[in-house]
């Protein structure tokens, strides 16, 4: 079989499904998450998201790091902060209940791994509404700090999956998100989208060291490279 649905759940976001498909060029299986019409995520593209994790644990210094993550997708991102073993604890925070289900039911292939891995945990909540609440993203431990907080969430900060992200990309939100950082902690966003002057300056106003790095991968379906931005952000000590 060419390609199976392996679950399809209506969501208030949408109609999310999972598939996974045979990829004859490549000879593998490459695994997909659709929001109503759109991609979400395919295991055919993942260096980004990696680079995202790995990026961001690369910034900061010492050991007993505990590390936030919004958006499971995949797994990739999370998997490349755990795949550090100074990292002692990451909570990941998606709305999408069906997405930890299929982490949990091992549907997706990095299931297995960051379920066995103690130091990760799922929680189920807006991430953004989490911000913007003062509460944080750990519910056994509200207003808690991170060394760093990691989001893949919305395609980029002008293409958002949903409107009420939209105050997220804007100085008061990122002055939230801010206060979820300890003195010294990174904020790591990755975009589709190339850098964008604007977007960075606003994060000028609320964080210190800010970059956008490109990040180069191959697109075997274009048989070209494509590709992202993986923004960094330090708040002031």
């Amino acid at each position: 079989m060419r390609f199976q649905e392996l679950d399809w759940q209506r969501t208030p976001m949408g109609e999310l499904s999972l598939r996974v498909r045979r990829d004859p060029a490549l000879d593998r299986d490459v695994h997909e998450i659709k929001l109503d019409d759109e991609f979400l995520m395919s295991s055919l593209f993942t260096v980004s998201e990696t680079e995202l994790g790995n990026r961001a644990v690369a910034q900061l210094d010492g050991t007993d790091l505990d590390m936030a993550v919004g958006g499971l997708g995949l797994g990739c991102t999370a998997g490349a902060v755990l795949d550090d073993d100074r990292v002692r604890s990451l909570v990941v925070v998606d709305a999408l209940a069906p997405v930890i289900d299929w982490h949990e039911r091992g549907l997706l292939p990095a299931g297995e791994t960051l379920t066995a891995d103690p130091r990760c945990r799922f929680v189920h909540g807006d991430f953004f509404a989490m911000v913007a609440s003062g509460q944080g993203f750990d519910p056994q431990e509200p207003g808690r700090r991170f060394d760093a907080v990691v989001v893949d969430i919305d395609h980029s900060p002008r293409h958002v999956l949903h409107e009420s992200h939209t105050g997220f990309y804007l100085p008061d939100g990122l002055a939230a998100l801010r206060e979820r950082l300890r003195p010294g902690g990174v904020f790591a966003l990755w975009s589709d989208d190339p850098p964008d002057d604007e977007f960075t300056a606003v994060l000028g106003e609320q964080f210190t060291d800010v970059t956008a790095e490109v990040v180069t991968f191959d697109n075997p379906l274009l048989r070209r490279e494509a590709t992202s931005t993986v923004y960094l952000a330090r708040r002031p000590r």
